[in-house]
């Protein structure tokens, strides 16, 4: 039999990330002046609640499992979120606070996480059952019921008109219990077993002090803690848990992460809304004041967004609300009157809105005393001494490797994205010489996760990095992966991890006896030998190994494409291009001629698949190796036989149209055996042909086709329309369309 609280617990029952709810519990707290508050989370984060000083939100708190730091989850917190307040409100008033849910370990045990995969965030330590119709929001269900399409909409009606908030929680405790009573049966069993440990929380708090009790908590929780049954029910339902040595820290969050959109379980659809909320409530005039912020992003963005038009989004705002019988506009009138008066009724000014505002950018920001691993901690003082802040939404950067800064701020980004975090991207769309590179920056909160798991390789990043790229390259066993260990550990600049990813490449080759594999490492260790000199490493030594490969590849590259299938073909042509490309950017004059005679030697011989050697023929061409009579010759050599023909010219095709297009000869060639197919063969060529010219560019596209008209042009002397061939070539586009 379940006893009745003590009257000196007060239950707050809130909404997850919600103003109205932080509000709510502010009050309440300086009207009952607790000496204990319990909130909802790990209590393994109790040690971690001291650093609240150091801290701005949104921030999180980060567990995870010592012995697998893979295993992690996070406890998001925004400046708004009602735990936060309480946490606030207990340390600005010298008040013991503690976390009472279900301890990490349990969480960790519940979630696991891939030991190659960032960790996601907790079962929703906030939410109701996933498998009842209240899942996401038990305040939802009021909310609908009483005319609302927003649950927060709903809360502040309801929470910022109340006067009591005695009376409001036990509103919501009254409203929480009609709710579990309807869905009692579908409540899951890790929801029963977090409320036995808060009730177990709960009882130890009630021995440990004689004053109030303030318990914040999600309002779905409310009516497991009206009541403590013996404990020893509680203690049969914890029993077993699993146990876990669990370190945690703070890390910064973002508003972005804390979006129903990111995936997070207990997110919200508005943050950066709710952040306004708060901070603009109490000063009033919040609608005026986010219309203004609304003009101001679209001006920044060069968006017509005047004064005027900003005060005319209020009133209808206004409007919208009184039509609608709410006190005052919430987000879904904003965002109406907004895309009417300040986007003019478009959709993409609206969505820059809504990215910047509803949501929002902002990132938290942890103190240098909030304890973290020396990893971590490596990396704080190399982002200070680089001037790289970590940012919450992407921005480009540029760098010049001539200068020391620019040049460690590479290997800063390479080395991290070795460890598994990819705060920078290669800007791959912009090509700026040897010495400069393009990068985008975009700091995650779960790259807190992956710095957690690279922890284990090493207490610096560049410590860590050796560790990864040395074990890496003595694990790897294909040439193509021993050599993209190379480029990168060139890249990080670290001389240990070269030289054994050179071990390992030379050990790969060795036993390699694809030669197509072979080739296929050959583009990344040739830009890898052309900006090894800039990246402090010998080139000589790189280019030995890239004309190692290049040699034995080309020796059996006639062979690896004799007899063989289409993918294998295809696996062949882009062999062959990578190959050439790097042959271009990295060979000397006698390992070029070493090539050249291994495409010429694929040309000649007659059992080979025609897609390479279409591809080497134009390759050859292209070269000048081969002239425009003899490309023709082959060409016309290829299509005269039906085997092999369309596979022959669809290789030649690829690549650029320029050239077929300025050589009269061979585009003839080209143009008489596409013209003279029989209709089953023309539909059987259009698949390999369609893909041959998907590199064409769009001018490329408009110059064939101009070359296609004035050949027809010219060879029925006269430009007058054929409407006979007109009929006959529309039905066939038709009965083209009409098949499966």
């Amino acid at each position: 039999m379940a006893r009745g609280l003590p009257d000196r617990v007060t239950l707050l029952g809130i909404r997850h990330h919600g103003p109205g709810s932080a509000r709510m519990v502010e009050a309440a707290l300086e009207r009952t002046t607790p000496e204990l508050v319990l909130i909802e989370g790990p209590p393994e984060g109790d040690a971690l609640l001291r650093h609240l000083p150091d801290l701005v939100p949104p921030v999180a708190l980060l567990l995870h499992d010592e012995a697998e730091p893979s295993s992690a989850a996070f406890w998001p917190f925004a400046e708004f979120s009602p735990e936060w307040r309480a946490v606030v409100w207990a340390h600005a008033n010298d008040v013991e606070v503690r976390f009472f849910d279900l301890p990490a370990a349990a969480s960790l045990a519940d979630t696991p996480t891939p030991p190659d995969a960032p960790a996601a965030d907790p079962p929703p330590s906030t939410d109701p059952p996933a498998t009842t119709p209240t899942a996401l929001d038990p305040l939802g269900v009021l909310a609908e019921a009483a005319g609302f399409d927003d649950p927060e909409r709903w809360w502040e009606d309801v929470v910022e008109h109340h006067t009591d908030p005695a009376d409001l929680a036990e509103a919501v405790t009254e409203a929480m219990t009609a709710l579990r009573e309807e869905f009692a049966d579908e409540v899951d069993a890790r929801t029963l077993r977090r409320e036995a440990a808060m009730r177990q929380n709960l009882r130890r708090a009630l021995k440990d002090t004689e004053g109030g009790i303030a318990v914040v908590c999600g309002a779905w929780h409310v009516p497991a803690l009206t009541g403590l049954p013996p404990a020893t029910a509680d203690a049969a339902v914890l029993k077993g848990l699993p146990r876990k040595k669990v370190s945690g820290t703070w890390v910064p969050w973002s508003h972005g992460k804390l979006a129903t959109a990111s995936g997070y379980g207990a997110g919200i659809d508005s943050p950066g809304w709710y952040a306004h909320l708060w901070e603009c409530a109490p000063k009033g005039d919040t609608i005026a004041r986010w219309f203004s912020r609304a003009s101001a992003v679209l001006r920044a963005e060069d968006l017509p967004a005047s004064t005027a038009s900003a005060v005319e989004a209020v009133r209808l705002a206004d409007t919208l609300a009184a039509m609608r019988g709410r006190p005052s506009p919430g987000l879904s009138e904003v965002l109406e009157a907004a895309r009417a008066v300040l986007c003019h009724g478009e959709q993409v000014p609206l969505d820059l809105v809504h990215a910047r505002l509803v949501v929002g950018e902002r990132l938290g920001e942890v103190g240098e005393d909030v304890p973290t691993s020396p990893l971590a901690a490596d990396l704080n003082r190399l982002t200070r001494r680089l001037r790289l802040p970590f940012n919450a939404t992407p921005g480009p950067i540029r760098l010049d490797l001539r200068k020391d800064t620019d040049r460690e701020r590479s290997k800063l980004l390479r080395r991290l994205e070795v460890l598994g975090v990819p705060w920078g991207s290669p800007d791959t769309t912009r090509t700026l010489g040897t010495f400069a590179e393009a990068w985008q920056l975009h700091w995650k909160p779960e790259f807190a996760v992956a710095l957690a798991t690279a922890a284990r390789h090493g207490t610096t990043v560049e410590a860590a990095a050796r560790q990864v790229l040395t074990r890496r390259a003595a694990g790897t066993t294909r040439v193509v992966d021993a050599a993209d260990t190379l480029g990168q550990a060139v890249g990080c600049e670290i001389d240990g991890a070269v030289t054994a990813a050179r071990t390992a490449l030379d050990r790969c080759a060795a036993a390699a006896t694809d030669a197509l594999e072979l080739l296929a490492a050959l583009p990344g260790l040739a830009t890898t030998v052309r900006y090894g000199s800039v990246r402090g490493t010998d080139p000589e030594l790189l280019r030995v190994a890239l004309h190692g490969l290049l040699t034995r590849g080309a020796v059996g590259l006639p062979l690896a494409c004799r007899s063989v299938d289409d993918d294998t073909a295809e696996r062949a042509v882009t062999a062959v291009d990578g190959a050439d490309d790097a042959v271009r950017l990295a060979a000397d004059e006698d390992h070029r001629v070493t090539w050249r005679r291994a495409l010429e030697a694929l040309v000649a011989m007659p059992e080979a698949h025609g897609l390479p050697t279409g591809r080497a023929t134009r390759l050859l061409w292209e070269a000048g190796a081969l002239d425009s009579d003899a490309v023709a010759a082959r060409l016309h050599r290829a299509v005269s036989l039906t085997a092999g023909a369309t596979a022959f010219v669809a290789g030649f095709l690829r690549g650029s149209a320029a050239l077929l297009t300025a050589d009269p000869r061979l585009f003839g060639v080209v143009d008489e055996w596409l013209s003279g197919l029989a209709g089953a063969d023309f539909e059987a060529a259009l698949p390999l042909l369609r893909r041959a010219i998907t590199d064409f560019t769009p001018a490329e596209r408009r110059m064939l086709g101009d070359r296609v008209k004035g050949t027809t042009t010219t060879t029925s002397g006269s430009a007058d329309w054929d409407e006979a061939l007109a009929t006959r070539l529309a039905t066939h586009i038709r009965s083209l369309l009409a098949a499966p």
